[in-house]
């Protein structure tokens, strides 16, 4: 009976605290939601695409938020896809100036590209701007072959991927991209959520400041990226 009750308990806690966590990300996920479904006008979409572009902290470093007019932004597979993301994004273990996770890679890469789950697979939340059409990873060897396509255009990339349990995605809070930078196994850049929040421009800045330090103090130092 003891164990049952413990087992209730435990039960009842972990219950109350994903109630917690929907709570607390439920005004952002309604926000996203209202934002897609705005996004299927296309007058709105276009407005707001050519602000984007001429903004600010637009950079000819950051590629540009494409959206065909073709796409449908507010379905069930989308509300799905930023609902998984926005999860992702609040239970991560990376934080800036916390230990990074995931780093057995350290020794062998400076940049490393980490290829996730598929945000848009053909299954799934659609793209047509998409170059390809890669359904959602059933096994390993469907994320192998399709990291493979990637690897092919950028030959010069230390290219691995996630785990088919997703363990650096859910380490980082990844979906759908999201740029690092570590250093001495911790988080010293962290980027947005991509796509708007993915701003190469900004890992550029750092990298730039960082260069100004070494030279200033002189001091050979190796940052992985």
């Amino acid at each position: 009976m003891e164990m049952l009750h413990g087992s209730a308990g435990v039960q009842t806690a972990k219950a109350l605290k994903n109630a917690a966590v929907c709570l607390m990300l439920l005004p952002r996920f309604l926000l996203a939601a209202l934002t897609l479904w705005l996004l299927d006008f296309l007058c709105i979409r276009r407005k707001l695409l050519m602000k984007m572009r001429e903004s600010d902290l637009a950079s000819p470093d950051d590629p540009p938020m494409c959206v065909s007019d073709s796409n449908k932004m507010f379905t069930l597979e989308s509300l799905r896809a930023v609902w998984y993301g926005q999860k992702l994004d609040f239970f991560k273990t990376a934080r800036l100036g916390g230990a990074a996770p995931n780093t057995e890679y350290a020794d062998i890469a400076d940049s490393l590209l980490v290829y996730i789950e598929e945000a848009h697979p053909s299954d799934g939340w659609v793209s047509s701007d998409a170059p390809y059409q890669i359904p959602r990873h059933r096994c390993l060897e469907d994320r192998l072959r399709a990291a493979e396509l990637m690897n092919q255009k950028v030959p010069e990339s230390a290219i691995v991927v996630d785990t088919m349990e997703n363990s650096s995605n859910s380490a980082y809070g990844a979906y759908f991209e999201r740029l690092y930078i570590l250093k001495d196994e911790k988080v010293v850049y962290q980027g947005g959520r991509g796509p708007e929040g993915y701003r190469i421009s900004e890992l550029r800045d750092w990298l730039e400041r960082y260069r100004n330090e070494l030279e200033a103090s002189d001091a050979p130092v190796v940052v992985h990226v």
